[in-house]
């Protein structure tokens, strides 16, 4: 309820009502859903004293089974929230924190939505292809603003490193010139950890960022486009019908065309990559200061609405 402290003209000229209609609120008397959801938190407040010892779904089942009364789970953990209750025990809880062993920090966690201009977040990864006799190792680098395709490289043996070289020397010519940093993303491949990669941009505005140790939903912008470029490189390029390695070149040369100069993409507004990063350069589209003020947090975007939405709910 509004506090009684504020202006009574300015309350109902906020809720567009008249003082007359305000008053009346204030004084009707309570619903019948308002009078069972205090009995309800008498119940759950009185189960919880007599069993501190559980947490609110045994005091769901509690009050259905022996009370025969039916109630939520989410209902008496909200009841529990409001009440600022929770199962007692007297087993203590030993935290210990995470052994840092990343090689470099995670510079994007939850805020990929936040990168504002072209060549600002680059990211990696390895994507196998297996069909016939062949066994590909296709690594990727992907402008995260556009999500387009910068370069690729192949191999086809397992493990090779040559791969991944190559990219980032690639990226490194590609940058030359450039005044602003560039963050590059990738997970902890023991070739994006290993000293010779990270040697070769140790004199360039390349930031590193990794993912952490078992997530790999910290790089979410790879781990979806590989599987859309895998499904059409099979379904719609045959790539799988074709004979020798240099046939198999050639038709993911002709796929990264596709991919960069005609293949419209939902992320940008099924614009193509190519031409989303030339109207950006030809000031087309809205300019943005949002990746500099982005705030890191290791707690997915859907859980923080989650947990947001749920905070809401109990306060109103």
């Amino acid at each position: 309820m509004l506090s009684r402290e504020f202006n009574v003209k300015d309350i109902c000229e906020m809720m567009g009502v008249s003082r007359s209609g305000y008053y009346k609120w204030l004084k009707r008397d309570p619903s019948d859903r308002d009078v069972n959801r205090e009995a309800m938190v008498g119940v759950v407040r009185n189960v919880h004293c007599e069993h501190p010892s559980h947490g609110y779904r045994w005091v769901a089942a509690y009050i259905r089974t022996t009370l025969k009364t039916k109630v939520s789970d989410n209902f008496v953990y909200k009841c529990f929230r409001y009440l600022g209750i929770k199962s007692e025990t007297r087993h203590r809880h030993h935290y210990k924190a995470r052994k840092v062993k990343d090689r470099y920090p995670n510079l994007i966690l939850s805020t990929w939505d936040t990168v504002d201009r072209p060549r600002q977040v680059i990211v990696s990864d390895m994507t196998a292809l297996k069909f016939w006799i062949f066994y590909f190792e296709l690594t990727f680098y992907f402008d995260v603003f556009t999500k387009e395709i910068l370069t690729w490289r192949l191999a086809d043996r397992r493990g090779s490193r040559e791969q991944y070289v190559d990219g980032l020397q690639d990226v490194v010519d590609m940058l030359k010139g450039s005044h602003e940093p560039t963050v590059l993303h990738t997970d902890q491949g023991s070739v994006y950890a290993s000293l010779a990669y990270n040697e070769l941009i140790k004199d360039t505005l390349i930031v590193r960022s990794m993912s952490r140790a078992g997530k790999p939903t910290d790089n979410p912008v790879n781990e979806a486009l590989n599987g859309w470029i895998k499904e059409e490189l099979i379904i719609d390029f045959k790539i799988d019908q074709y004979r020798t390695k240099e046939e198999v070149k050639q038709c993911i040369r002709k796929y990264v065309y596709f991919y960069n100069e005609e293949r419209p993409c939902f992320a940008i507004r099924y614009d193509t990559p190519a031409n989303y990063r030339r109207r950006y350069n030809k000031g087309e589209l809205d300019v943005r200061d949002t990746f500099s003020t982005r705030q890191l947090s290791d707690v997915p975007k859907f859980l923080q609405k989650r947990r947001k939405e749920a905070d809401n709910e109990i306060s109103t």
